[in-house]
């Protein structure tokens, strides 16, 4: 399909899907969009008061699905759990999880768990979510999970003796190494979901450039450049639509990656991540510290 838009989203109605990070940007998009199909929409939010916003904003527009709000802290692994026990709890079948709220080249801090924060909430966070409501999402026919990567992973490495950047720490590295994470992560998911025999399919996508608050935390000069190069970019909406089109195109495929065609801006399309973030050894590596890191065993090898 040359021409992708959100027009072509199926009906989406008696789905429930998970978006993290929904209260603003390309989270609130997704959302928007899904509900707006006649999913039912459950906004994953560290701050509920912004995501009661996003919320009334989602209905204001005639959107045919039901919003709901979750309290979900992605630098807190406690707050993870309980999030995704919540969920569990609910009795209710998951469709479609969607891995999108990020961190961007921000000053150097660290998660509760004592991980540099970008990794821990880009990666980490999203991975022990995954965890927690996979059992949930395996059990739900044609469920997916969606994990929203960068066109920046393409000057991501993978620095396993140094994953904290403790040595050093420059905002973009950590940053960069976190997007290629986030397609390790879909890669391995794929493949271990594949020899589990599991119906679920494990895909990513990345929104181009795409004007939305990200980034705007840091302090430092190119956080400064990026609040006011928001001209230059697609809207949030375009940007949202390679996620949304991994989240419900009947014709998806476990594994693929979308993004815009013209890399930058333009129709959702299947890409091809960079050559790092196919290595099968640097995913599979990367798993085995995400498990040992989060204290999640996920889906025997």
């Amino acid at each position: 399909m040359a021409h992708w838009s959100t027009a072509d989203i199926p009906d989406q109605s008696g789905r429930i899907a998970l978006v993290t990070g929904a209260n603003s940007g390309l989270g609130l998009e997704i959302a928007t969009e899904l509900a707006r199909a006649g999913a039912t929409v459950v906004l994953a939010c560290r701050n509920t008061t912004k995501a009661e916003a996003a919320a009334a904003t989602i209905r204001a527009t005639g959107a045919r699905g039901a919003v709901e709000i979750l309290q979900l802290d992605l630098a807190d692994l406690s707050s993870v759990r309980d999030a995704a026990a919540s969920v569990v709890a609910g009795g209710r079948p998951l469709h479609l999880l969607v891995n999108n709220a990020g961190l961007m080249a921000i000053d150097q801090t660290k998660t509760v768990d004592g991980f540099e924060m970008q990794l821990g909430v880009n990666h980490l966070g999203h991975f022990a979510l995954t965890a927690d409501l996979l059992p949930l999402l395996d059990s739900t026919p044609g469920a997916r999970i969606v994990s929203m990567a960068s066109m920046g992973h393409r000057a991501g490495k993978m620095d396993f003796d140094d994953l904290m950047h403790d040595r050093k720490y420059d905002r973009w590295r950590p940053y960069f190494q976190s997007k290629l994470a986030n397609l390790l992560f879909t890669a391995e998911l794929h493949r271990r979901l594949t020899v589990a025999g599991s119906t679920t399919l494990a895909l990513a996508a990345h929104p181009g450039a795409s004007h939305t608050d990200l980034g705007h935390e840091g302090t430092g000069l190119s956080n400064r450049m990026m609040r006011i190069g928001g001209g230059v970019m697609q809207s949030a909406a375009r940007g949202a639509e390679p996620a949304l089109r991994a989240a419900t195109d009947p014709a998806a495929k476990s594994g693929e990656f979308y993004g815009p065609r013209w890399i930058v801006r333009g129709h959702a399309v299947i890409e091809t991540p960079s050559r790092r973030a196919r290595r099968a050894a640097d995913a599979a590596r990367l798993w085995t510290e995400s498990e040992q890191l989060t204290a999640r065993t996920v889906l025997a090898g």
